[in-house]
């Protein structure tokens, strides 16, 4: 029988499959699967866009940083984030200290495939979606590059084959996943 040890934080962009994957990942480790930004949804009673909207991105970086760091102190389990969440430095320290970071790494031709027709991406609402996708995708990359975990995606791979092979990457982290 496995066991998580600590909360498996998926991190990475808009597309890559963080709660898809993360919630494959929690089923095959029976473990609970948790979405940060389900949780300040839940917590406003807004939509993430809504929250955008009337309080600005600030507003919100701030209270996904109060989210996550109640959901690390709570029992080990599979945590998905918003694509600009491992971006702050005080959420890195908190994933660090408490779990670990796994970064699911896609390009941008097959992240663009899979947000180009979704309404619910504030950050896409410009004149162009695809060349802010671009923009975000190298900034951000630098950044998502300091999870401990890597775990690569393509096109052609299902979410259970992505679930399967961010296990098989845990498995390697006696401190995170110990068991058979």
């Amino acid at each position: 029988m496995r066991r998580l040890k600590k909360t498996v934080v998926m991190v990475g962009m808009m597309g890559a499959g963080k709660t898809a994957v993360g919630t494959a990942v929690a089923r095959a480790l029976s473990v609970p699967f948790l979405d940060s930004d389900e949780e300040i949804v839940k917590a406003a009673q807004r939509s993430i866009a809504e929250i955008f909207e009337r309080d600005g991105e600030a507003f919100f970086r701030a209270r996904e940083t109060e989210v996550l760091a109640r959901l690390l102190r709570g029992a080990p389990c599979i945590l998905s984030t918003g694509g600009g969440a491992f971006l702050s430095e005080t959420n890195r320290k908190l994933v660090q200290e408490a779990g670990v970071s796994v970064w699911l790494r896609a390009d941008l031709d097959l992240l663009w495939q899979r947000v180009r027709h979704k309404t619910t991406r504030p950050l896409l609402r410009t004149s162009n979606p695809r060349d802010t996708l671009r923009q975000l995708y190298e900034a951000r990359v630098p950044v998502y590059s300091l999870a401990e975990i890597v775990v690569d995606s393509a096109a052609d791979l299902s979410i259970d084959d992505m679930a399967a092979k961010v296990v098989a990457a845990l498995a390697l982290r006696k401190d995170v996943l110990e068991g058979e």
